[in-house]
């Protein structure tokens, strides 16, 4: 349902929203039919450029409308009205040793072509992110800082990142300081690390199902099993489900994604994530959050971290800005709690410390506000490209198909009918110069056959578009 217009319409941009409005509200206005330009409208109504603006910006923030650079303005796409949602997923609640990394790498190594279109791929497009600003910045803090960044620095990273990185925690629910925190080469190394500080090798670590690939490969690569959980795709982990499992076996330590995970785009509750860290508390689990896409809601505010909630240091706090900012920077950091020694012991012996330039760099990004303008466009390109993307699928897909509704990060989880074998049709979609993440990629077992993970981190331009055109033809005929 879309919001209903205010009682009084008491200003003249108002005025021209609520005309747009009861157009899209009667259908004569369609989703993704495109408004009619802000010149336009200016001119048969006689009032101003400036009036109409405000009039389209009111739109965006009922989400009606959206934005399309260099195109003009779209009746925004409503997810219920296209496709249905996966149910929450049922995995065998078992301890299993983890076989993900050989299909990681075969699936890896097809970004290595650049005639690939890379539906799959969980990264920021080039194009979103301020990489001359950061190279500009890169530079000046070379300069600056002379001999002083070519040495070794402590194992927990540079004061002045550590520090801005403790500022923002103030809008994650938390209060911590620059002590609190151990700097990373990425988020992966965050995880890493803090799994091998609370877990040791054979021990059985409870996942979300689906869970991100990159996780399982952690876990195999230490010689830990994995208990998958069952995950609902709109609020997380189900807590019901974990119980039963820490109850029928030893838990040494849960990893999961609250906020918009990785494939899901799931987001849970504040009260969940509060009952989650309590039900842990009473039983000694450490929780390893990954809190990477937390800063990307798609609108209204960020939302708080399991750690917010964390009285007894339980909870290890991960996160970088490789999807927000500057993946090829490589910085991340960890929140460990009472676990930071142990980690700062182990930062020691994998990698000694994180490099020092790219850390102050973020630190000056992070510092002069560049950071808060850089994420209030980014979330908006995120969510419009989701939107774009899921509409996509709906209109190329077979019947059937089932896809998340995310309200924040830039993946879609897509079911498709039980008769496609996802791992055939990735063969088939890479000769037509396609890939994607596959589902069994996001299990242990490996299930999900027909299920595969979309990345809406690119612009959806025709190129992209003709991609999941490809796709949708070849999932039509398996």
């Amino acid at each position: 349902m879309v919001k209903a217009l205010p009682a009084i319409e008491d200003h003249l941009y108002e005025q021209m929203a609520g005309k747009i409005h009861r157009l899209i509200e009667r259908g004569t206005l369609r989703p993704g039919d495109r408004v009619p330009s802000v010149r336009k409208l200016s001119q048969q109504h006689d009032v101003s450029i400036a009036t109409v603006l405000q009039a389209y910006m009111l739109l965006e923030d009922r989400g009606l409308i959206e934005a399309r650079p260099q195109s003009g303005y779209y009746v925004r796409p409503r997810f219920r009205e296209l496709l249905a949602e996966p149910a929450k997923s049922e995995p065998a609640a078992t301890a299993c040793c983890v076989d993900v990394s050989n299909l990681a790498m075969r699936i890896l190594h097809t970004f290595a072509d650049p005639s690939i279109v890379r539906l799959g791929a969980g990264v920021a497009s080039p194009e979103l992110l301020p990489s001359e600003k950061l190279h500009h910045l890169l530079a000046s803090v070379a300069r600056r800082s002379g001999a002083i960044a070519n040495r070794y620095e402590q194992p927990a990273g540079t004061v002045e990142f550590r520090r801005q990185i403790a500022r923002r925690s103030l809008d994650w629910g938390c209060a911590l300081s620059a002590d609190d925190i151990v700097g990373t080469i990425g988020c992966m190394e965050a995880i890493t690390l803090s799994l091998r500080a609370v877990a040791k090798p054979g021990d059985a670590i409870a996942v979300e199902s689906p869970t991100y690939f990159g996780v399982l490969q952690i876990i195999e690569a230490s010689g830990m099993k994995a208990v998958e959980v069952g995950t609902y795709p709109r609020h997380g982990m189900c807590l019901d489900e974990l119980a039963v499992a820490i109850r029928r076996r030893k838990i040494a330590a849960v990893v999961l994604t609250p906020n918009f995970q990785n494939p899901l785009g799931a987001l849970m509750p504040d009260e969940k994530k509060k009952a989650l860290v309590e039900a842990l508390s009473k039983k000694d689990i450490p929780l390893i959050e990954d809190d990477i896409y937390g800063d990307l809601q798609h609108e209204g505010p960020r939302p708080k971290v399991a750690k917010a909630f964390d009285k007894k240091g339980l909870v290890l706090l991960c996160g970088s800005v490789s999807k927000t900012l500057a993946p090829g920077f490589r910085v991340g950091w960890c929140a460990p709690g009472r676990f930071k020694e142990r980690v700062e012991l182990l930062k020691f012996a994998n990698t000694v410390s994180s490099p020092i330039l790219p850390q102050l760099a973020i630190a000056e990004f992070l510092q002069n506000g560049g950071y808060d303008h850089h994420l209030r466009k980014i979330r908006k390109s995120y969510a419009q490209q989701v939107r774009l993307m899921y509409e996509a699928i709906g209109k190329y897909f077979p019947e059937g198909t089932k896809v998340t509704q995310p309200k924040g990060g830039f993946l879609l989880w897509v079911e498709l009918p039980k008769r496609v074998d996802v791992l055939q049709l990735f063969d088939k979609a890479t000769e037509q110069k396609v890939s994607f993440g596959p589902g069994p990629l996001f299990s242990p077992k490996p299930n999900y056959r027909n299920f595969l993970r979309i990345s809406c981190g690119y612009p959806f331009k025709p190129q992209i578009e003709h991609a999941v055109m490809t796709l949708g033809r070849l999932a039509g005929k398996n």
